[in-house]
């Protein structure tokens, strides 16, 4: 039998199997970012993963990333997400919740109203859709040395209230060029301080949130997921030796914290650098190639665990259109193709009409 079908321990939970779903944006929280029952179902579906990690989450309405996106910020979004929780616990499932600040990535139609901020104010050369249509990312606003502590402050809050909604654990989001991610990367961060400039600097921030949030729920109740040389919403990281500087410096400051994962996009999984990371991290490496390289399918993920390259896998449109994706892929059953037409519309069509197998 695959490894892949073997538990594994991630920080305080044994995992049934090592196939992961991706924290997959489904928009479909309506305006308020309330999960109601459409999610409840759609995550409680899921249930056989061995861990899933919900869509993007925001952590203050103003770092909200996109329209009908869920929060974790309002009693009514804590309440909405105890239900997924208990749902996906009641399945036997267990479930961690990406905390995901989207900085400039953001638009003031559905923030609140306010400029979007991020490390320095360079605007992302992109548009967003909004509850009226499409429209260009505006310049954020550069966060002040003295503001940065009160984002550090909506991570934490966030990821309590994770917790306190019976969710087993938070992903923090350092990856896809949004706020994190922003820090990071030289094209998204200009700053002259001490939160700019030099890989040790630019990792500063992305150190101090995970940090803090472990310090606030427990290190073990903490992923982080990156996506180096990814390239994305303007997050561009061209210069390798840089690279792997600022990620070494990233790890190595939270090295003494033993977090529960480090979930890695990128297209060379097997690669020095990206197994230098997994060595360098030293606790559960979770490996996603990601829609742009190829999406991950059953022969990929034996190759990446049952070679030692990863200890699990994440997946993500396969679990989109199959539910019982794990059970399809250990007794070889067809699988169902995902419809990418339906992956950001309102509704239960292509989110939890998906069938199960039927033999």
């Amino acid at each position: 039998m695959s490894t892949l079908f073997t538990p594994l321990t991630v920080g305080g939970l044994e995992l049934p199997n090592r196939v992961v779903m991706a924290p997959l944006t489904r928009v479909r929280s309506g305006r308020a970012g309330v999960p109601g029952d459409l999610n409840v179902e759609y995550y409680a579906q899921r249930a056989s993963v061995g861990l899933i990690v919900t869509e993007g989450t925001y952590p203050s309405v103003t770092g909200q990333a996109f329209a009908y996106q869920p929060g974790i910020e309002t009693p009514e979004q804590v309440a909405g997400w105890r239900r997924v929780a208990e749902a996906v616990h009641a399945g036997g499932g267990r479930i961690f919740m990406q905390v995901m600040h989207g900085g400039r990535i953001s638009h003031p139609a559905f923030n609140g109203g306010v400029r979007p901020v991020a490390p320095s104010a360079v605007a992302a050369d992109q548009q967003t859709r909004t509850y009226e249509g499409k429209e260009p990312l505006p310049v954020p606003r550069a966060l002040t040395a003295e503001e940065l502590p009160g984002i550090v402050d909506e991570f934490v809050r966030a990821s309590r209230n994770a917790v306190e909604a019976g969710l087993d654990g938070v992903e923090l989001h350092g990856a896809n060029g949004y706020l994190l991610h922003q820090f990071l990367a030289p094209s998204a961060n200009r700053r002259t301080d001490e939160y700019g400039g030099s890989p040790e600097n630019r990792a500063r921030f992305v150190v101090e949130v995970v940090r803090a949030v472990a310090g606030a729920i427990g290190a073990e109740r903490v992923g982080l997921r990156i996506s180096p040389e990814h390239n994305i919403q303007g997050a561009v990281e061209e210069d390798h030796d840089d690279v792997v500087a600022t990620y070494g410096v990233l790890l190595d400051g939270l090295a003494d914290l033993g977090p529960a994962y480090l979930s890695v996009l990128h297209d060379d999984l097997e690669g020095a650098f990206v197994q230098g990371l997994r060595s360098r991290f030293g606790g559960p490496f979770l490996a996603n190639r990601g829609r742009r390289w190829g999406e991950m399918d059953l022969a990929e993920a034996r190759r990446l665990v049952d070679g030692g390259l990863a200890d699990a896998v994440v997946v993500g449109r396969a679990v989109i259109a199959n539910p019982d994706l794990v059970r399809r892929w250990q007794e070889g059953l067809p699988l169902t193709p995902a419809d990418p037409a339906t992956f950001y519309t309102q509704g239960a069509e292509g989110y939890t009409d998906y069938p199960f197998a039927r033999v």
